[in-house]
């Protein structure tokens, strides 16, 4: 058995459609976390500590694209219509907003547009029941941009963890 090409192409494009697709077939609204830098293109003043977490749910979106290399689609914020491109090494997680389950992978090395190799990517199924042993954040305390096609005041919904905030994942070495 050959050790992995350091060349082949990264599963994260691959694995954030088929959350995707689990979240949309199961009638979950489908969040990515996005570590934001300098090229991804969302609306600064949404950004929290370096994060931003996106709805990228098809009712929440238009012209939604899940590429190999970007995440692509047209959403407002605050009732502005606008242009989101975020580059796939920089999803740092996609979860149901309805009970946290998702993956998330390491965050982007800096300066680094090449895929990971498979042993660098941490991949975990996340359930709400772990979210007291979490020691991944996917959604910032204070304010998140949702990508939504009408403004809403709708408060986001409680799940089973004690806290009763927002649903957290886990990362597993």
């Amino acid at each position: 058995m050959s050790l992995p090409d350091q060349d082949s192409p990264s599963t994260r494009p691959y694995l954030i459609r088929a959350l995707h697709e689990w979240c949309v077939d199961n009638g979950f609204s489908p969040y990515i976390a996005v570590q934001v830098d300098a090229s991804v293109q969302v609306p600064m003043d949404f950004v929290n500590n370096g994060e931003i977490v996106l709805n990228v749910s098809f009712d929440a979106t238009s012209s939604l694209q899940l590429g190999n290399e970007f995440i692509e689609f047209k959403a407002r914020f605050g009732g502005v219509a606008r242009e989101i491109v975020v580059p796939i090494d920089h999803v740092v997680a996609i979860y149901a907003r309805e009970n946290g389950q998702g993956m998330a992978f390491p965050a982007p090395v800096a300066g680094s547009r090449v895929g990971l190799a498979p042993s660098d990517v941490v991949l975990a199924p996340v359930r709400s029941e772990d979210t007291e042993r979490a020691s991944l954040r996917a959604v910032p305390s204070e304010p998140t941009a949702e990508g939504t096609s009408e403004p809403t005041d709708e408060t986001p919904p409680r799940g089973p963890n004690k806290g009763g905030g927002r649903p957290m994942l886990k990362r597993v070495k």
